[in-house]
């Protein structure tokens, strides 16, 4: 509310400009005449009335003073209000934008960022330090380095410099470019939006490890969704890539690695001479049903052919760092830029990942209607795979279950309080769903009786499309800004196999609570559990020992890399050195 219009309201009682012709103005005039002879006659009486007036107004001052506290109110409401997070301080200042004592210090993200953006033309990327807890995972000083050096290579053979187009030159031309300055990895937009924000980072990392610049088909609204993340330049692939076919790349392609090295084409070893020239380009096929040659790229001695090939063209709707971590090749590497091994996401998340200002603006408005004023946040997001749009009351039973056992939720009593509390605390639920019967029925619990611990509980939803729609611009707009949003929460409860909330816990930096995926429609028991660690789940892992040649459970060689809390067979980081 804009108290600062309400103060400059006109009172009803005093008008500011009376027409001296109306008959409230002779009124007025009369009635100050008469107050003025009695305030001024000077007679004891007169000056009894005036003692005794003080005296009432001074005792209603104080009663009010101290009613206010009881009721749970509080002056700041009407001049402004503060919300304490860990390490600064958000003041919401008469409806005006927040502000952050700390903002200069934070914007940057513990140096993931660098201050040479112009920050109009990206609101997202130096704003969100306000709106967001202080990280307590720190990036390490050689990641910072690599960032730093990456983007330096991105400036010097990104789109439209010199050496760009002397290489695109040369691939239009089919040529062999062996040892080329530079080289490149090209992202096929694939997939539900979650899958390929995952993937994205996925791919920039092995990008960082293997000095390769990430160019990224924009597809229909990667431009619309995302800032470019790199100064001076951009990680879109320009419209005149020369490989018109890549986006029809499949599993069958001729172009593709597997079916070269299954046909016989090249030798798969760094060692060994290629049978055939090594093309300027190469397909990868990493998406969840690749087959057994093409997951030989999580192979070192596959990588060391790789290497001579200068644009890699990758499809992929799979978080697969993971199996990088199990690559001698890359283990020292990784270690240095990751001590924390379970940082990885939510390290690059925040560097890659900044709204662009329309999506911002979505963010930025439901989080501070409704949700900046809270003492707490709580983030649910509930995914259904399912072939009916629901609600299933199986669904909504087992989130009670959940946040009752952890006790993220308050239970209820048809009882009204007698008395209001010294200080009644306020939780915010943000739930995000593709059917608003969830938030309905958690809405009207807690409308309908009393929190047993007196909170206040409101419930919101920004939004329920009822049925996923990734090719729809708009739809992956408020997709994007609802992870956002749920990154902003204090407390996390995600849903089971949902790349939408693997997106959320990593940038938030938080183990979320993950609520197990129902079997025949009935409540799991237990119904969630708290997960080992934020990085996200590799859903599609090989199950193969590069150097034996034999199958293998990948999720037992190391103690870092483990099976998914929710996925039996999938893989995940986590940081620990034993068993």
């Amino acid at each position: 509310m804009d108290m600062k219009r309400i103060r400059r309201h006109p009172s009803p009682v005093q008008d500011p400009n009376p027409d001296p012709e109306s008959d409230g103005f002779l009124r007025n005039a009369v009635s100050e005449k008469r107050a003025a002879t009695t305030a001024g006659g000077g007679s004891p009486a007169g000056l009894r009335r005036l003692a005794a007036v003080f005296a009432i107004a001074v005792l209603m001052l104080l009663s009010l003073l101290v009613l206010l506290p009881r009721a749970g109110l509080s002056l700041d409401r009407f001049v402004g209000t503060s919300v304490e997070k860990e390490g600064f301080r958000v003041v919401f200042d008469e409806g005006g934008p927040p502000k952050s004592a700390n903002t200069s210090k934070d914007k940057l993200l513990g140096g993931l960022l660098i201050d040479e953006f112009d920050e109009s033309s990206c609101l997202s990327r130096y704003q969100s330090a306000m709106f967001r807890k202080v990280s307590p995972h720190i990036p390490s000083p050689y990641l910072l380095k690599r960032l730093r050096r990456y983007e330096a290579l991105h400036k010097k053979c990104g789109p439209g410099t010199e050496l760009y187009n002397k290489i695109v030159d040369r691939l239009n031309s089919g040529q062999y470019v062996g040892s080329a300055e530079c080289n490149y990895v090209v992202l096929i937009s694939y997939s539900g939006l979650g899958n390929r924000i995952l993937t994205l980072a996925s791919s920039f990392l092995y990008a960082l490890l293997t000095d390769r610049v990430l160019l990224v088909d924009r597809g229909g609204d990667l431009a619309d969704l995302f800032c470019e993340p790199f100064p001076e330049t951009s990680w879109l692939l320009p419209l005149d890539f020369p490989v018109n076919q890549f986006r029809s790349f499949e599993k069958e392609s001729p172009e593709s690695y597997g079916n070269m090295l299954k046909n016989n084409v090249f030798a798969n070893s760094g060692d060994a001479g290629p049978k055939a020239k090594v093309p300027p380009y190469i397909y990868l096929h990493l998406a969840h049903d690749y087959g057994d040659h093409d997951k030989l790229f999580f192979c070192d001695e596959d990588q060391l052919l790789l290497q001579k090939i200068p644009w890699l063209v990758l499809r992929s709707d799979n978080y697969f760092v993971p199996s990088l971590f199990l690559m001698p090749e890359y283990e020292e590497e990784l270690h240095r830029l990751f001590p924390q091994r379970d940082t990885v996401f939510h390290h690059l998340g925040r560097y890659l990942y900044h709204p662009t200002n329309s999506v911002w603006g979505l963010v930025k408005r439901y989080y501070l209607a409704y949700m900046a004023k809270a003492d707490e946040r709580v983030g649910i997001q509930i995914r259904v795979f399912e072939s009916e749009p629901g609600p299933f009351q199986h669904v909504f039973d087992q989130l009670l279950a959940c946040v009752r056992k952890e006790k993220l939720l308050p239970d209820v009593t048809p009882e009204e309080p007698v008395d209001l509390t010294a200080y009644i605390r306020s939780k915010a639920i943000l739930v995000t769903s593709l059917n608003s019967g969830y938030s309905e029925k958690l809405r009207n619990m807690y409308w309908e009786n009393s929190a047993t611990n007196g909170e206040i509980i409101s419930v919101y939803q920004p939004s329920h499309e009822e049925f996923q729609q990734a090719e729809k611009q708009m739809h992956n707009k408020k997709a994007w800004a609802e992870m956002y949003l749920l990154s902003l929460t204090d407390s996390l409860i995600t849903s089971a196999w949902s790349t939408f909330g693997y997106v959320a816990q990593g940038l938030a930096g938080v183990k979320p609570w993950i609520l197990f995926k129902p079997e025949n429609r009935t409540v799991p028991d237990p119904a969630c559990r708290r997960v080992m660690s934020m990085e996200p789940c590799f859903h599609a892992p090989p199950f193969y020992d590069c150097k034996a040649k034999r199958g293998v459970d990948t999720g037992a060689l190391v103690p870092y890399v483990r099976h998914c809390e929710d996925m039996s067979w999938g893989l995940k980081l986590v940081d620990q050195d034993e068993w």
